[in-house]
């Protein structure tokens, strides 16, 4: 692993905090996540247009840029800083590599340009919020978190050769505004049963709703990562890909490889938050006085200050080193997850010590401290919770007795002492 980043990749970071120290402070956030989108739409032409940041990881031959995971986990560093309310996780973290892997040639030529361009938008709906489950990140993904036939999944049948959805799905990162859903359904009897991905075409080009498909805006604590919830009421769909009857691990497996790099962006990201909401804090202290000197020349803030830093740069580097091997050829089960929960681990700690060391007004809604609280707990129940994903990780790693040949414990007894050992 060469630890220094290229001229381009360094291009990258610095282009993309310039353009969003001007256009994405902690007001123009508030007035972003208050529209009926949830999110900046000119600002989000423009990072599209001019950037390219939606097709940054996507093959030139789609219209992307052709770079990989390190430039993406760069890019999303920076949006997490800003706190910006867009919808890049979902469209090239989520659905684009999903799209990428299992679609066809024609849906890949049909749907991957405009997402590249910004022209669409997309999202991964899962239903159940378990979307950490999906990924692989918090345990194996190979059961029927899809549906299962039970109440609350999501169903896939065929009609006279073509696919219909039924069911519900909460908890979908801008499921709202996606144009482009790839969905993950559950389809076959007890013996054939199965998890297909599929894509709906949300909105027509005259901006109409896909017949079926009802979609709520959810109230969340965190509102500059909009949630919806989507109701399918026999709603046409396109299989991606080929029907993977014949090969039941082809879906499981490309989602878990899409969570690697999840994963490492989400911790980027998170690392990003953690780190713009440290330097407030640090900027703060050397500022606010009392007794006749600034709070944060007494040792005991500088302590607390120390500590937080220590953990942001580990995230960080955790973070890199996830984005480096979700890259390379054969990826290291469980690093992605492990990166993931030290990053959600500082940014919680630093959201919360940044609140106390504003003292009473960083309890006030007009400071942004509090923007990054709930970002924080918001991530954690998203896509945690921590132990979890260390349980997952220790799992993959073989740790406390092995593992087993797929790395999950499966075959060995010592799989469930191994969770108890992380506090799953």
């Amino acid at each position: 692993m060469d630890a220094a980043f290229t001229e381009e990749q360094d291009e990258i970071r610095r282009t993309l905090r310039a353009l969003l120290d001007k256009r994405c402070g902690p007001d123009e956030v508030r007035a972003a996540v208050r529209t009926p989108t949830g999110h900046d739409q000119a600002l989000w032409r423009q990072l599209a247009g001019q950037l390219g940041l939606p097709g940054l990881a996507l093959p030139t031959a789609y219209g992307g840029a052709g770079c990989g995971p390190t430039e993406l986990a760069l890019a999303c560093e920076e949006t997490g800083r800003a706190l910006l309310p867009a919808p890049l996780i979902g469209t090239a973290v989520l659905a684009a590599p999903l799209i990428l892997a299992l679609g066809g040639r024609e849906q890949r030529a049909a749907l991957l340009p405009p997402l590249a361009t910004g022209e669409l938008t997309a999202t991964l709906v899962v239903p159940g919020g378990s979307l950490a489950t999906a990924l692989a990140l918090t345990g194996p993904n190979d059961g029927d978190w899809a549906g299962g036939g039970r109440a609350g999944g999501i169903q896939a049948r065929q009609v006279d050769g073509a696919w219909r959805l039924y069911g519900e799905a909460g908890q979908v990162l801008d499921g709202h505004t996606a144009d482009v859903l790839v969905v993950a359904a559950h389809t076959g009897g007890f013996a054939r049963s199965r998890t297909l991905l599929l894509t709906v075409r949300a909105t027509g080009p005259d901006g109409a709703e896909a017949p079926g498909l009802l979609r709520t805006r959810q109230t969340a604590m965190d509102e500059t990562r909009p949630q919806a919830r989507l109701e399918l009421r026999d709603v046409a769909a396109e299989l991606l890909g080929p029907d993977p009857a014949a090969d039941d691990e082809a879906v499981p497996a490309v989602l878990a490889a899409t969570g690697a790099t999840a994963a490492a962006c989400l911790a980027a990201e998170a690392v990003g938050a953690a780190d713009a909401a440290l330097s407030r804090t640090v900027g703060y202290v050397k500022e606010r006085t009392q007794f006749g000197r600034p709070i944060g020349s007494f040792q005991a803030v500088q302590h607390r200050l120390a500590d937080l830093y220590v953990a942001v740069q580990a995230a960080r580097s955790a973070a890199y080193y996830a984005a480096w091997a979700a890259g390379g050829a054969r990826p290291e089960p469980g690093v992605g997850g492990l990166a993931l929960a030290q990053a959600l681990e500082a940014l919680r700690a630093v959201a919360a010590e940044a609140v106390q060391l504003h003292g009473g007004l960083g309890f006030t809604w007009e400071h942004a401290a509090h923007l990054y609280f709930k970002r924080a707990a918001c991530d954690e129940l998203l896509l945690g919770p921590v132990h979890r994903l260390r349980a997952r990780a220790a799992e993959q790693a073989g740790l406390f007795g092995g593992g087993g040949p797929d790395g999950t414990g499966a075959d060995d007894p010592a799989g469930p002492v191994a969770r108890a050992a992380v506090g799953a």
